[in-house]
């Protein structure tokens, strides 16, 4: 099939109209093109019918309000592939018991879209989106599409694999503007269409890199694999300084982010990292690496490492939680500017507390109502941060958020009482430290008691023969 050419308005659909899928099908149409989107829960169809956002990400909702022409949805596979040039998939692929990614329902998507093929005469390029293991494309979801279809793959129709590397909050942004572009492929014309695609939807100047559907499937969990493996070692280092005289984690990891080997990115020790995709990559890549015979000692030590921080974190507060006392989280989702609380470090802390037997009331702009959801009212979720610090004989700031940053030491006093203030980000600067009653702990910075211990003096005192 001849791919069509640069410039020209491109016809696209996406199946699942989750925050990736939804995102990226209004993102496509604000550069002109038509989108088709797919989902097999009708109120996300009906929603992005009329002109409304079927789920909550950062600018989506103006996003599909200012491109209504060229954007539409159905629950019809059979419409999206007849009426586009190309279709991405980007359904759930969940966790199974065995640490891999289910193809479940991207199997079921497939399946159907293999019957909207065997009906059309046109080549028609299929790209899986969704978080995949090695092998998976090629051996789990191609023969799907060949069954369905009667066709064949790389000759009738094209298949790529292109994840996208995005974070929630800022999915529209990150599609749009990625460090590189990531395709697998089934054959070189697979590959080559999906890229006149991205062309035409990103900058030109973006890199692209195509490959294999095993190479790429690899690449999308190592490169999140690794990023997590800096955040841990980052989160060590926070450790080790808090335990340090004079410790400073940020001058520490200042200056090593200037090798150009290491760089700066993710190397902010606090918290650990959360949210849908970083934990379990860890866990999947693990997996495929002892299914293939390789060791998996650094993705499973990376994601043990994580587990372990909240409880070592609670361990070393325990001397200011009390039953009498009440601890004010600020911040409950896994980042700033984000509902998600899914395997959120804040929202583990919160639960630890409580166990222990602390009141705790806390703020999130976003996450707050998912919080309360899940947290079924053992917490007071509050509509500020400072109406929770107006209660707090503690308080974490466990999300850099610049809503924590702008608080004052005289909200921080607002309950008329001293306070503790445990800043995991640090994002407070100096501005509390030496405040009347204010006790400031800034994670990741030795403390007094860090300086007074003798543990460095003792091991090296009379180490030295003069």
């Amino acid at each position: 099939m001849r791919c069509p050419t640069v410039d020209m308005t491109r016809r696209i659909s996406v199946v699942g109209l989750g925050k990736l899928g939804a995102s990226m099908a209004a993102a496509i149409a604000s550069r002109g093109h038509d989108v088709i989107g797919v989902d097999v829960n009708h109120r996300a169809v009906d929603a992005l019918n009329a002109g409304e956002a079927p789920v909550q990400e950062t600018g989506l909702q103006e996003l599909i309000e200012a491109n209504r022409s060229r954007l539409r949805a159905t629950m019809s596979q059979a419409e999206a592939v007849r009426d586009t040039e190309l279709t991405f998939v980007i359904v759930p692929t969940p966790s199974d018991e065995r640490g891999a990614f289910s193809l479940q329902y991207a199997a079921f998507a497939f399946r159907e879209i293999g019957k909207a093929l065997a009906a059309k005469n046109e080549r028609h390029t299929v790209v899986l989106t969704s978080t995949v293991l090695p092998g998976a494309t090629r051996h789990g979801l191609l023969p799907v599409l060949e069954r369905f279809s009667g066709k064949t793959g790389g000759v009738d129709f094209g298949l790529c694999y292109s994840p996208e590397f995005i974070a929630l909050g800022s999915v529209i942004r990150d599609f749009l503007n990625p460090d590189f572009l990531l395709i697998g492929e089934l054959d070189p014309s697979s590959g080559e269409h999906l890229e006149s695609c991205y062309r035409d939807i990103m900058k030109p100047s973006v890199p692209v890199r195509r490959m294999t559907l095993e190479n790429a499937e690899l690449a999308k969990i190592s490169l999140n694999a690794f990023v997590t493996t800096k955040i841990a070692f980052a989160n060590m280092l926070a450790d080790v300084c808090s335990r340090m005289p004079n410790g400073d984690v940020d001058v520490v990891t200042d200056a090593i982010g200037l090798d150009s080997r290491i760089g700066r990115k993710y190397l902010t020790g606090g918290l650990g990292f959360g949210g849908p995709c970083f934990p379990r990559d860890n866990i999947a890549l693990g997996f495929i690496a002892e299914a293939l015979g390789a060791r998996a000692d650094l993705p499973t030590t990376t994601d043990r490492l994580n587990r372990a921080n909240v409880e070592q974190i609670v361990h070393d507060l325990a001397g200011m939680l009390s039953r009498d006392r009440t601890v004010a989280v600020l911040g409950l989702a896994y980042k700033p500017f984000s509902h998600v609380i899914e395997n959120s470090q804040a929202m583990q802390l919160v639960k630890a507390l409580l166990n222990r037997g602390v009141r705790v009331v806390a703020y999130d702009s976003l996450a707050g109502p998912s919080a309360d959801l899940e947290l079924q009212g053992r917490a007071v979720i509050l509509d500020s941060a400072r109406d929770c610090l107006r209660q707090a004989d503690v308080a974490l700031i466990t999300t850099p958020d610049p809503e924590f940053k702008a608080l004052t030491a005289e909200d921080f006093l607002s309950s008329g009482r001293s306070i503790t203030v445990v800043d995991f980000w640090r994002i407070q600067g100096d501005r509390l430290a030496g405040v009347p009653g204010i006790e400031y702990i800034a994670y990741g910075r030795g403390s007094l008691e860090a300086a007074d211990s003798g543990v460095l003096r003792d091991l090296w005192t009379g180490s030295v023969v003069p």
